[in-house]
């Protein structure tokens, strides 16, 4: 038996004047939890979130959610979707109470269901000993709760946060993270970010934009695979000349940090570290520390990209 996913996009392009913003964004969700989108600023993640969430009408392709063409029947597609934009549309001048009743009317809940609603959304956010307080005296993680709570209230399939932990402090951080995930638990969540540290500590599934096309699409872990090790710091307490290091086998660059540690970069050889220690014994280096780097997030975007455009030329 064939089950509609939650969401399908197909297809999916979107041009501001000349300029294409996305281009051919294709993915299916079917199942509960978070799913990480990625990509750096400018890449193309709140055009394709705008776009399923029927805030921007896409020049070409399709958005279905639960079965239903956005484009076609755009509110019967919106009552399966929150969405948590990334400036957060709060009413600041209201008390957390009459805004979250307020998007329940918005959301078009029953007149029966708008106070249960509300006080479960409140509940589940952590927000509920703040109901008489206004919105403007909260902080910024307790506003980014509500913002979570609107787009929860009127139970969806779906929610969409862009950049919801943009702003907030370590603490704050860990609290919506997980705020999050509980969430994740009963229906299907779409979390956008450009810092990979937030989407690794959160989903499971990742898709990446880069430069308006989907250039990545899988589990964590296999993304994980592409940050491999390309460099690294070591101690050395009687470090030999540099031309001495730049000619072990592998390494690329030199650049001393300190008296006695040097940043060596190398091209992806997983005995490296071996021949560093084996030369640092036969030359009385000394060697007294060692660690790898991971590549970074952007050599990661750029390795993707490549191969996508690859792909796609």
């Amino acid at each position: 038996m064939n089950i509609e996913p939650i969401v399908r996009v197909e297809r999916l392009s979107h041009r501001y004047s000349a300029t294409w913003a996305i281009r051919d964004i294709n993915f299916e969700i079917h199942q509960t939890g978070v799913l990480g989108l990625l990509g750096s600023n400018g890449a193309g993640k709140s055009t394709t979130m705008n776009i399923m969430c029927g805030v921007l009408n896409q020049t070409e392709g399709f958005v279905y959610i639960d079965g239903i063409d956005m484009r076609r029947n755009p509110e019967a597609a919106k009552r399966k979707i929150g969405f948590l934009p990334q400036a957060a549309p709060l009413h600041l001048d209201l008390t957390v109470d009459e805004y979250l009743v307020h998007c329940a009317y918005m959301r078009q809940v029953e007149e029966k269901n708008v106070r249960p609603f509300v006080e479960e959304a409140k509940a589940r956010c952590g927000v509920a000993h703040f109901s008489k307080r206004l919105i403007k005296n909260l902080s910024g993680g307790y506003r980014q709760r509500v913002g979570i709570a609107q787009a929860i209230i009127h139970k969806p399939r779906l929610v969409v946060l862009d950049e919801p932990t943009n702003g907030l402090d370590p603490n704050q951080i860990l609290e919506v993270r997980a705020l999050i995930k509980e969430i994740a638990e009963e229906r299907s969540v779409i979390f956008s970010s450009h810092i990979l540290s937030e989407v690794q500590a959160t989903c499971k599934n990742i898709k990446m934009i880069e430069q308006g096309r989907m250039v990545f699409a899988d589990t964590i872990e296999a993304f994980n695979n592409y940050i491999i090790p390309n460099s690294l710091i070591m101690t050395l307490d009687n470090p030999p000349a540099l031309a001495a290091l730049e000619k072990i086998e592998g390494i690329t660059r030199v650049l001393p940090l300190a008296e006695n540690q040097f940043r060596l970069h190398f091209e992806g050889n997983t005995k490296i570290t071996n021949r560093i220690v084996e030369q640092s014994v036969a030359g009385g280096w000394q060697l007294s520390a060692i660690n790898l780097e991971k590549s970074s997030l952007d050599e990661v975007f750029a390795q993707l990209s490549g191969k996508a455009n690859t792909i796609n030329s």
